[in-house]
């Protein structure tokens, strides 16, 4: 799959039994390093085997459980269609992967439960947004992160207005520019250019734009995140009108989209997306330190364990790439954190990060040493 929801993610969190493999790899799109996604996907499935085999499981259940992961390595085509990151979950009972903009650190984790926090990325609010290219002869929405970019497959959205309108006059009646384009065969592309289209016209443009909007929000999956229009400046108004998306950007990317690819408009979104981000980074870093006297902040793993499956937590801050390993036990509301990984551990960060985001909280996946106080997590309650 080529995105992954909130409602994966409840799923994943539920315990099935037996172990669960959660394996993430960076991923080549282009050039002959696409080669090494398959060497380097069956590098960790072996290292997975090995791993299950150490804590006990051999012959016929270890073959039984590899086999649905195994099996995209006899798919050379999969190889050739990848996102910047691979993440592959699997147990005895479940297979699942997902294609990703995240450039994933390699990792292979076998546990009683899933390892989610590699996707925080995708979910947290610092730095997944989205671009809406929009033009007379095409449609193209883009998912980008803080240092990558790739297109949505639109499956059943019109890609042009005359086909989303069966619509001919606008293409008749409207000047057209035609301007060089940057792909690589040189292809002439119309262009909107000159007045404003006509009342009429807009009202047809107005129809458009709402057709889009109403696909969008099953395409629009990361929770919260930016969507940055890109287009003809006297469409911004007009699409401003249909949308329902309460994260749109108040600024475009103005001009033609369509000589634009991708890494070129994700280079003119980001400026745009990025102070929203840090604007609300900062206010809740300042909102901690504000707060921090009283009992409506912590950086103590367990208590925030406890919030977060509560659903106290309006805003938690989580250090990528480390971990804090133990079990919660909600019945007897008790979290249990060991020096050394043991058995049925969970990282309790991964936990209380996952938690925080099915709750509705914003949670901001950051370098230890940007963490509030240098804790191992730093947590803002709503109550």
């Amino acid at each position: 799959m080529d995105t992954i929801t909130i409602k994966d993610l409840m799923i994943f969190l539920h315990k099935q039994s037996g172990w669960h493999v959660s394996l993430f790899m960076p991923t080549h799109q282009a050039g002959r390093e696409v080669e090494q996604n398959p060497i380097r996907y069956k590098n960790l499935l072996q290292e997975a085997q090995r791993r299950l085999a150490a804590k006990g499981m051999r012959g016929s259940d270890l073959r039984e459980m590899l086999a649905p992961a195994q099996n995209l390595l006899e798919r050379p085509g999969f190889w050739q269609h990848q996102s910047h990151g691979l993440a592959v979950f699997f147990t005895g009972e479940t297979f699942d992967y997902f294609r990703l903009p995240i450039p994933f650190e390699e990792m292979a984790i076998i546990a009683d439960g899933f390892h989610l926090k590699p996707l925080l990325p995708f979910f947290t609010s610092d730095g997944h947004f989205y671009i809406l290219a929009l033009s007379q002869n095409q449609i193209r929405l883009l998912e980008g992160t803080r240092h990558s970019v790739d297109q949505i497959n639109l499956e059943d959205m019109p890609e042009s207005m005359a086909e989303g309108l069966q619509y001919e006059r606008f293409i008749k009646d409207t000047q057209v520019h035609t301007g060089t384009s940057s792909g690589r065969d040189g292809d002439r592309a119309g262009v909107f250019h000159g007045h404003d289209p006509s009342d009429e016209d807009k009202t047809r443009i107005l129809r458009w734009f709402q057709k889009i909007d109403d696909t969008l929000p099953s395409l629009l999956l990361g929770e919260g995140s930016p969507l940055v229009l890109a287009g003809v400046e006297y469409l911004f108004p007009l699409y401003k009108q249909a949308n329902t998306y309460p994260y749109l950007v108040e600024e475009g990317i103005p001009g033609n989209p369509e000589e634009l690819k991708p890494e070129e408009l994700h280079t003119l979104a980001w400026p745009l997306v990025q102070p929203r981000f840090l604007e609300a980074q900062e206010k809740a870093t300042a909102r901690f330190y504000q707060m921090s006297n009283t009992d409506q902040t912590t950086t103590d793993v367990a208590q925030a364990v406890i919030a977060a499956h509560h659903g106290r937590i309006a805003e938690l801050f989580v250090p990528l790439n480390q971990h804090v390993w133990g079990v919660y036990d909600p019945e007897q509301v008790e979290v249990h954190i060991h020096q050394e990984r043991q058995t049925g551990d969970r990282d309790l960060l991964d936990l209380a990060a996952m938690q925080t985001i099915l709750n509705g909280g914003a949670v901001y996946a950051l370098k230890p040493e940007q963490i509030p106080d240098n804790a191992p997590l730093a947590a803002v309650f709503r109550y």
